[in-house]
């Protein structure tokens, strides 16, 4: 069947229907909102600017505890408190995180903020520290990127600290470099190999091991100052002398930051880059197997612009197989989560009247320990500024509550913890080569096992009120199939009809 524009610009580019909310009814309305986003989001919690001071005082602490006079078990202690604050941290951003998909009005950029921060990813639990720089490095390296070209998003994503620290590229010396002769050690290869194999070319595409040993000797001098997580040029551990990548110089005595900048860019605007990224988008968003004609058309693009990612989004776009045959692609678990959680309309903040009972204290610290999670952590996350990880007394608390109408909430059982249980936990993919596209690895029974699960506790917090065959018109509009409709219309009851429509095949797949 033929779908509406509203109804495929919902589902198959964005995260589905949200009641009261307009959706795109032009492909520049998808586009629009991509152009003028400045990159602003719920996360960090506190803002770019206190998550710096935050990295910068944690750094300061672990160093402290490492050079104390105090004896192992007081070591162990302290560090054990710093990593417990650190994982607060980290579940109040991802908390955030599903906030910011959940309630934003723009799901292709959302869409968009996900695909490229799986494409170029990094993990959360690298190591403790990485559970502050992550969520840094998708507001400040991605999410203003997403909308400029692929050379600028390149440079911001493989320049970022993240980046550098998950890859290692912070221990990378070049052999004959001064600090490399002088400490003995040598070239790590891990970003060159992923930024080749993974962030541009694709593998298969024709590079040689070769290719990625001068690649990373390209790239040695870039590192992270420890002190305040920032990236820099030290030319004490570059590789000195030019070196080869695809038939091309770069480098010189003496090594410049603009050696490897220049790399970056030429692999950004190599033809194999924009045939393995055009694909990897339209793999995405359209098919497992989109069509060449396509990916064709995107690769035009991205060589008329060098590489303008709007133009490349507008390709896509463009073609008509973007607006057929829809349900080709699996919703992945946070896709699931995202659409449920906006079917239900959640509410921005606790006190608002859809909500539903809060779980008492006692429900939460046994959903909490279900998942693995400490006890005291808590059930949800009213996103508020601040560094505080304490309770807070009652004279904050009635701060916090004068402030609730700016906050948002999103219950960890059906959010964080959920996303852990279905595969995909926020920022902690498995490998450099981010979560599984293909069909059969989200929509299998243990996967779909997990969904129904989901939605029967989601549907006991959300939908006691909701009518099974207004919530699936609302949720689905004309994507229902006629036997969705009439299997939902037959319910016995209200929480059999809505768990059909979350478990039907129209709402697992877009």
């Amino acid at each position: 069947m033929s779908l509406s524009f509203p109804t495929m610009a919902a589902l198959r580019f964005g995260y589905g229907f949200r009641p009261g909310e307009a959706h795109p009814a032009t492909k520049s309305e998808l586009l629009d909102p991509i152009r003028v986003a400045d990159g602003t989001c719920l996360f960090p919690v506190g803002g770019i600017e206190a998550r710096r001071q935050a990295i910068s005082s944690v750094l300061g602490r672990l160093r402290d505890i490492n050079t104390s006079d105090i004896d192992d078990n007081a070591q162990r202690e302290e560090r054990r408190a710093v990593f417990t604050e650190l994982q607060q941290s980290y579940q109040r951003d991802a908390d955030a995180r599903i906030a910011q998909a959940v309630f934003s009005p723009n799901g292709f950029y959302e869409r968009l903020a996900t695909f490229w921060t799986d494409h170029f990813s990094v993990s959360a639990i690298k190591n403790q520290p990485m559970k502050l720089i992550v969520p840094l490095f998708e507001a400040e390296a991605i999410r203003p990127n997403i909308g400029a070209t692929f050379p600028t998003l390149l440079r911001s994503a493989t320049q970022h600290p993240a980046m550098l620290i998950y890859l290692d590229q912070a221990q990378s010396l070049g052999p004959d470099s001064p600090i490399g002769i002088r400490r003995n050690k040598g070239l790590n290869e891990n970003l060159a190999r992923e930024l080749m194999e993974l962030h541009t070319l694709g593998a298969g595409s024709g590079y040689t091991q070769d290719d990625v040993r001068s690649a990373a000797m390209v790239l040695t001098g870039i590192t992270v100052d420890r002190q305040g997580v920032e990236t820099a040029f030290r030319r004490a551990v570059a590789e000195p002398g030019s070196h080869q990548v695809l038939g091309v110089s770069y480098g010189g005595s003496p090594r410049k930051e603009r050696d490897y900048l220049q790399m970056l860019d030429d692999l950004a605007l190599n033809p194999k880059t924009a045939q393995h990224i055009s694909r990897k988008l339209a793999v995405h968003f359209i098919s497992d197997t989109p069509p060449q004609e396509m990916i064709d058309a995107m690769v035009e693009s991205w060589r008329k612009t060098d590489g303008d990612l709007m133009a490349v989004y507008s390709a896509m776009l463009d073609h008509p197989a973007a607006w057929t045959n829809e349900g080709a692609k699996a919703r992945q678990p946070f896709d699931f989560v995202v659409a449920g959680l906006r079917a239900f309309n959640l509410a921005k903040n606790p006190a608002a009247g859809n909500v539903g009972d809060p779980l008492s204290d006692d429900e939460a610290a046994g959903q909490a320990m279900a998942d693995g999670v400490p006890k005291g952590t808590g059930n949800g996350s009213a996103v508020v500024p601040g560094n505080s990880n304490a309770p807070p007394d009652p004279k904050e608390q009635q701060r916090r509550q004068a402030a609730i109408d700016a906050t948002f909430y999103v219950p960890r059982g059906l959010g964080l913890y959920a996303l852990r249980r279905m595969g995909q936990p926020i920022w902690q993919p498995p490998s450099p080569a981010g979560f599984p596209e293909g069909f059969d690895a989200w929509i299998n029974a243990s996967e779909l096992s997990e969904r129904i699960s989901w939605a029967r506790r989601a549907i006991g917090r959300y939908g006691k009120q909701e009518d099974p065959r207004q919530f699936l018109k609302d949720t689905l509009a004309d994507a229902a199939r006629e036997d969705t409709i009439r299997v939902v219309s037959q319910a016995p009851n209200k929480m059999m009809g809505l768990t059909l429509v979350l478990a039907s095949p129209e709402f697992n797949r877009r």
